[in-house]
């Protein structure tokens, strides 16, 4: 063999063995359901190891980073979201490239003065828009150059503020607007991207705070809704309804999972779960597999992996379901973490990342047979309601007061 052909050949083998970098567009990832394929991603580090950068944010916020080959882009509000900010910066520095403020003097109700920044921006590589609650939904170029806006989609008045993030199909662009709690619609919009004009609108009864999923079904593309008390397949073209299941009752703040035909959706504030077989059209409730009247709190959303469903609840338990018989698999008798958590999972390399409030980060085996990898401290004083963001091999973090950038020496 010539040193050409060798050369070739050790080229080949190194590729076949270190997975595609990703970008992360949206909210919960490529797929919108929290899971990088790449290798190579950090399993520890603290406040000093494998810290690659980290910046500060001059107001909080609770929505995630998304990235973009050498772009990252995020949100964040001042006090009482005056001004809400779409931010750019470059991720090999962290330097900020570009700063876009939308101004909003109208009073909106919120859980807290501090969190008007919940949803995550979205990107197809050439655009990014983002919802900034009742203030609307914007558009910019890679510049930060406004391409267009919609300041016409009411006023969100709810005690707990907002949180969907929009997401992309194809030419379109679709938010779930809301919640409304007692004034006001709860609707499906869809817009062109490149335009901003409406293509479809579905009004539902009511809201929830989770965003909705893509996903394809039995060979067809399928827009998951979680609201009470539906779990909804829709036609992502049109917005019409494909098939309902019946079984949510609570605050519905995490967003739908599906896997191999099986559909998982959660109340929040000790409401109930299930999980569907889904195929048909129409009324699916008798295709339930399983729902748990259970008296649990969970604001971030689980992943499904291996017909297991994990997922943290608030108060910082973890657990793992089957997804056909809803038994629980672990059994965690202590909490595995120092606090609470609003983060959701994040699958990568056989682990799941989820953030607690004080910005540790719990690593568990997603298997069956429970275990807790590793505890990642960023040191005392760190507060945050997000959740990692990965790609090309880093993770990156949102806390209240910097953005990080985890990586591997």
């Amino acid at each position: 063999m010539n040193r050409c052909a060798a050369f070739m050949l050790a080229s080949l083998l190194i590729a076949s063995t270190v997975a595609k970098a990703e970008n992360w567009p949206s909210w919960r990832g490529p797929d919108g359901q929290s899971v990088s394929h790449e290798k190579g991603i950090p399993l520890t580090w603290s406040d000093s190891e494998n810290v690659k950068w980290k910046i500060p944010l001059e107001h909080q916020g609770n929505s995630s980073p998304i990235i973009w080959d050498k772009r990252i882009f995020l949100t964040q509000a001042n006090k009482d979201g005056l001004t809400r900010s779409l931010l750019c910066f470059n991720r090999e520095d962290g330097k900020e490239l570009w700063n876009v403020d939308v101004e909003y003097t109208e009073k909106e109700r919120n859980w807290n003065p501090n969190w008007y920044a919940n949803a995550s921006p979205v990107t197809d590589g050439e655009r990014v828009i983002v919802s900034f609650g009742s203030a609307g939904m914007y558009c910019y170029d890679f510049e930060g150059k406004e391409l267009w806006k919609r300041t016409d989609l009411g006023a969100w008045d709810h005690a707990f503020g907002n949180s969907s993030s929009p997401i992309l199909y194809g030419d379109l662009a679709i938010l779930w607007c809301g919640p409304n709690e007692k004034m006001g619609r709860n609707y499906l919009l869809a817009v062109d991207k490149k335009t901003g004009k409406t293509a479809w609108e579905h009004d539902e009864k009511n809201g929830s705070w989770g965003t909705p999923l893509i996903t394809k079904i039995d060979g067809e593309d399928q827009l998951l809704l979680s609201t009470i008390p539906y779990l909804k397949g829709i036609d992502p073209r049109t917005g019409k309804d494909i098939w309902w299941c019946e079984g949510l009752n609570k605050y519905v703040y995490t967003s739908p999972l599906y896997r191999d035909g099986f559909a998982v959706a959660m109340s929040g504030y000790n409401g109930a779960d299930l999980a569907v077989k889904v195929g048909g059209k129409g009324d699916i409730t008798s295709q339930r597999l399983w729902q748990h009247p259970q008296n649990i709190q969970r604001v971030g959303t689980g992943v499904l992996h291996g017909g297991h469903v994990y997922i943290m609840e608030e108060n910082g338990v973890p657990h793992c379901y089957d997804v056909k018989t809803g038994e629980e698999v672990w059994k965690v008798e202590k909490r595995p973490g120092g606090g609470k958590t609003w983060g959701s999972m994040v699958l990568a390399e056989g682990r799941l990342y989820v953030m607690m409030n004080n910005a540790e980060t719990l690593v568990f085996a997603a298997k069956p047979e429970y275990e807790l990898l590793a505890t990642n401290s960023l040191g005392r004083g760190n507060e945050t309601n997000s959740t990692p963001a990965i790609s090309d091999g880093q993770i990156f973090l949102r806390t209240f007061k910097h953005l990080w950038c985890i990586s591997e020496k």
